[in-house]
């Protein structure tokens, strides 16, 4: 029997010790949920403990190193669960997924590295299905809001049309939030890499590069890479950064489900400006500096430069009062084949990658500890929505400050 439902692997990083602030919160120490937090530095983890209080005193400290596989499996032994937040993944994160792959630990993160997701896939898979651990990447708002409002709008449509989309749009209203000095080194890690291996870059196009291998043809997906006009949203378009790696959880879900939206099923993401010649005009420059950012990460002297002296260092992230002003809406639009119309929104009351990203995390640890038994879903790599459904909806309805509901049908 384990000693641990659930182990935070990673507690010193930034949205490490906002997790385990938030689940301290939520659960306290010797409460509903039994718990710790683990990383290598004991002294590194003694300071996040403190910062907690008296009450969090007595938090369990493990000690691992990331690429010591003995040490790992150590934790692998004692809890049901353990959520990563040791990013950049690709350089920290391998040797951990291997190992609850094959001790069938259950496992999630908040990864948005496709290329590293699917080489966990092609190494881990077929282990995890024979040892029935549960893989679950990408639990933060990479993508869970994505993947969650797709199969929220997918329930939606069913009970009221009988079918479901097989046209549907993301498009964030609006978003206030900063980043973190972990999310761009992930960032710049995978440009790098990027940069050297034309397969990772046609990897990254393909918004069916995490999709089981199927004899069905899948249809075109559109790909929203500068200024556009949406006349269902009645607003200009530009690029949204996290599409990327959405649309590929997305469409991993609707394979996963056996392609119950159908094999026409179309899906994209995109930002809006706007509508007039403002949204135009904001929609134009908004594309053009998202495409010179990646332009400069892409050179490596400019990558350089802006590593040094543009972007967060890895430690660096939203203060406490930036995450709380933070928040985002976003609207999912969609339409059956018999011309219904359905749309939703998702929105979030804190900045998306740490404020909110730390609870969207936790409760999905913690749905993945407590309420999906591995009678009801089998080893294998999940996506959020194919694995914890409408039970997380649930969870972060309840306590993370997410809502998702339905605004309009015809």
């Amino acid at each position: 029997m384990s000693n641990y439902q659930l182990i935070v692997f990673g507690a010193t990083s930034f949205v490490g010790q906002l997790l385990t602030r938030y689940l301290f919160e939520r659960h306290g120490v010797n409460g509903d949920l039994s718990w710790a937090i683990a990383g290598r530095s004991e002294t590194k983890l003694k300071e996040v403990r403190a910062l907690l209080g008296e009450k969090g005193a007595t938090l369990p400290i493990l000690l691992a190193n990331a690429d010591d596989e003995s040490s790992l499996l150590a934790l692998c032994q004692q809890t049901r669960v353990i959520v990563s937040t040791v990013g950049p993944y690709s350089l920290y994160g391998s040797p951990l997924v291997k190992v609850c792959a094959e001790s069938g630990t259950d496992y999630c993160d908040l990864t948005g590295e496709a290329p590293w997701i699917g080489k966990m896939l092609a190494a881990h898979e077929e282990t995890a299905k024979r040892t029935g651990a549960r893989i679950v990447n990408c639990s933060g708002f990479d993508s869970i809001p994505s993947d969650l409002g797709t199969y929220f709008l997918q329930q939606k449509s069913k009970e009221q049309f009988g079918q479901y989309c097989t046209r549907v749009k993301m498009r964030v209203k609006a978003m206030r939030g900063g980043l973190s000095g972990g999310t761009v080194a992930s960032i710049i890690n995978i440009i790098h890499d990027a940069s050297k291996d034309p397969s990772i870059r046609k990897m990254l196009m393909d918004p069916y590069s995490l999709c089981p291998p199927t004899q069905i043809k899948r249809p075109y997906q559109p790909n929203i890479n500068f200024a556009s006009f949406d006349p269902d949203a009645n607003a200009w378009t530009f690029p949204f950064i996290m599409a990327s790696i959405n649309t590929k959880i997305v469409q991993r879900s609707h394979a996963l489900s056996d392609y119950a939206y159908g094999t026409d099923f179309i899906y994209d993401e995109a930002m809006l400006a706007g509508s007039g010649l403002k949204g135009r005009a904001t929609a134009i420059g908004a594309a053009l500096g998202i495409a010179g950012a990646f332009t400069a990460l892409v050179i490596p002297p400019t990558r350089a430069l802006m590593a040094r002296f543009v972007v967060p260092k890895p430690g660096e992230g939203p203060t406490p009062k930036q995450q709380a002003k933070g928040f985002y809406d976003i609207r999912f639009i969609g339409q059956t084949k018999t011309g219904e119309t359905l749309t939703v929104k998702v929105t979030g009351d804190r900045d998306p990658g740490y404020g909110s990203t730390c609870k969207i995390l936790g409760e999905a640890a913690v749905c993945l500890a407590l309420d999906v038994t591995k009678e009801e879903k089998p080893g294998g790599f999940w996506t959020p929505s194919t694995l914890m459904g409408n039970r997380l909806i649930k969870r972060l309805n309840q306590y993370a400050g997410l809502s998702f509901t339905v605004i309009s049908h015809c």
